[in-house]
This record gives structure tokens, sequence and C-alpha cells, in this order.
């Protein structure tokens, strides 16, 4: 999260530290976090140069923890993304997400009851997956595609879809007089937000202002450059897919 946020203004990642919060330190299984927190770091290009591992007994159960983290960037001044370019006509680029991510897990635990129902069970909506095993799929870490399509492409705003959705996040990349629209059924929904949706009896309006709805991050283009930049999205290995286009209006953000 902390990286993806940070490749929005065109900043590539130097550094992570992370601060691990727990009621008993468990050394097998700090080190597995730490060993996830490099994981994430290798696919960002960041170093992980220091951290805290904090015990704190009758502040945290035994059995819980809370995971922080904190990352520094770098871009030069003349190459930071803003929306001065942003013109009606550009078209906006949808990189999937791989699932929930890591925003809106207090209503996903309310929904599905996760202390107390079965959630180990294969799911035949979710592809044969349990709905835990889904809901612990990774976020996706978007900075090398973004960092390779920066080189090559003007990219004109982008948009890290996390709390909020559609809704609020992608109208920080727009300026004012200007909007997005998308129409609903061009976004590749994720099975697991049709069963979030069916499960928990959620409006479609509610769950695109909630979830990524299976688009982590949208990137804003010139029309010029639209295939240029889903062919290098792609080369790097994203199955990215124009979701909708910049139009003139008031309203931040339209779904059709």
């Amino acid at each position: 999260m902390c990286v993806n946020d940070i490749i929005c203004c065109g900043a590539k990642p130097l550094f992570f530290l992370d601060y691990i919060a727990c009621g008993k330190n468990y050394p097998e299984k700090i080190a597995d976090i730490v060993k996830g927190v490099c994981e994430g770091c290798v696919q960002s290009d960041a170093a992980l140069i220091g951290g805290e591992t904090a015990e704190m007994p009758g502040f945290y159960p035994v059995d819980e923890y809370d995971l922080a983290g904190f990352s520094v960037g770098v871009v030069d001044k003349d190459k930071i993304i803003d929306n001065t370019s942003m013109r009606a006509g550009d078209v906006i680029i949808a990189l999937p997400s791989s699932g929930v991510h890591s925003n809106g897990f207090s209503l996903v635990r309310k929904v599905f009851d996760v202390e107390n129902a079965d959630i180990k069970t294969p799911v035949d909506a979710l592809g044969g997956k349990s709905v835990g095993e889904t809901l612990l799929t990774p976020t996706k870490i978007y900075v090398k595609p973004v960092m390779e399509l920066l080189k090559s492409v003007k990219v004109k705003g982008i948009s890290h879809i996390t709390g909020g959705g559609f809704y609020e996040n992608i109208p920080r990349s727009i300026p004012d007089g200007l909007g997005a629209e998308i129409a609903k059924s061009d976004v590749r929904v994720l099975p697991i937000f049709r069963l979030i949706a069916e499960k928990g009896g959620i409006s479609e309006r509610d769950m695109f202002n909630t979830f990524n709805m299976g688009v982590g991050m949208s990137i804003v283009v010139a029309p010029e450059d639209e295939e240029r930049a889903l062919e290098i999205l792609r080369g790097c290995g994203e199955d990215a897919y124009t979701v909708g286009k910049i139009v003139e209006s008031d309203t931040k953000i339209t779904l059709l």
C-alpha cells in the first residue's frame, strides 16, 4: 500500500521500514511476517533498511499483532505527475487487482462472520478456492510496470484504488471541470466482490464506494498514447485494459 501510493506522483520507492507490535513475540511468526515484507520490497525495488518489533503484553492479546509500514520515494521536480495536462478525451486504463487488497475488511469480516464461519471449504464461485484463501491473497504491487510506463509515456494521472473505492479515489487525480466516465459493464469485477455483494446484500453503489472491485490502479493517458501504454503494461505482466474516459463535467466520476 505504501509503495503503490508513492508511485501515484511518479516517484520511485527507495526504502521501507516496518513496525510490528504484538502481545507475545513468537520468533517464527515474526520471521514469517518479515519474510513477506522482504518479498514486497523485492517486488518494488525498495530496500528494507530497518524496523522495530514491539512486544506489548497486556495491550495486545498474545495471538494478535499489528503491522505498520513507512516508505520514502524520490522523483525529479519536473517529472512529478500532476493533472494540469489532463483533457477531455483522455483515456483511463485499469490495472487489475489481485483481490480485496487491504481495504474493506471490516465489512468483509461482518459479511462472512470470519471468526465463526467455515472459510476453509472450497467455493465454486471462487474457482475452487476457499473464502479464507481468497481473502489472504497479497495486495498487488504495481511499482515495476508503472515505472516502466513512465519511461516512455506521458502519464497525466494515477489513482490507487484503496478505501473508498472508485468514488473516492479516482477523483483525486482529476482537475476541476473534468470527470471520469466509466461503464460498470466494462469493469472486470472479480468473483470475490460478487460473492460479498450477494452474501451481504450490499448495493452496487456501496460496493463501488468501498472496494476496488477488481481495479487496483487507474492511469490516465492521452488517446494517442493508449495502445503504447497498454503494450508496455501488458509486457510487464499486467492484464491492463481501457476502462473509461475523461469528459467535461462538474461531477468528478460517473459510473454508467
